[in-house]
C-alpha cells in the first residue's frame, strides 16, 4: 500500500457533476493498493497518515500532525499509483491490486481513519471516474508506505 498525501488548503472529488467529497485545510491522499497488502497494515499507514508532521508550527517548522491541527482527511482510491512504470512507454497495472480486494482494503484503511480521527474523513467513490481538484498548501508532497 501507497499514499501520496498532499497538504492542502482544500480538496474535493466530484463524479457525474456531483461533489462526493469534500475537505478545507488538511490532508489529500491518493491511496494505491497493492497486492498482498494485508489489513495488519492499515492501522499502521492510517496512524501515519494521521500522525505524519507536515504542518508547521509556530516556528514555521514541519512538527504538527493532521491529529495536532484537526484537519480534514481526503481519501482517494487511486489504482494507478501502483502502476510499474519501469519499462516501456505504457504503465502495466499487474503490480496493483484486484479491484475488490483493493475496494475491501481501502474501506477498511476509510473506516480505520474515521474511528481515529473524528474531526473528518471523506472520499471519492471507488472505481468512479473522478475529478480531484485542490489547492495544494507549499507545495507539500509525500509518498508514504505502511
Amino acid at each position: 500500500m501507497l499514499c501520496l498525501i498532499q497538504r492542502v488548503a482544500q480538496a474535493s472529488v466530484t463524479v457525474d457533476d456531483a461533489v462526493v467529497g469534500q475537505i478545507g485545510p488538511g490532508l489529500l491522499a491518493l491511496v494505491g493498493v497493492e497486492p498482498g497488502d494485508e489489513p495488519a497494515m492499515l492501522s499502521r499507514m492510517a496512524d501515519r497518515l494521521l500522525g505524519y508532521r507536515v504542518f508547521a508550527d509556530d516556528a514555521g517548522k514541519m512538527n504538527r500532525s493532521l491529529r495536532d491541527t484537526g484537519g480534514g482527511l481526503l481519501l482517494v482510491s487511486q489504482f494507478t499509483l501502483a502502476a510499474d512504470t519501469r519499462s516501456g512507454m505504457r504503465p502495466s497495472f499487474t503490480s496493483a491490486a484486484p479491484p475488490a480486494e483493493a475496494e475491501r482494503l481501502f474501506n477498511q484503511l476509510v473506516a480505520i481513519c474515521r474511528e481515529k480521527h473524528a474531526a473528518g474523513v471523506e472520499t471519492g467513490q471507488f472505481g468512479a471516474h473522478m475529478v480531484v481538484s485542490l489547492i495544494n498548501d507549499g507545495p507539500v508532497t509525500f509518498l508514504l508506505r505502511p
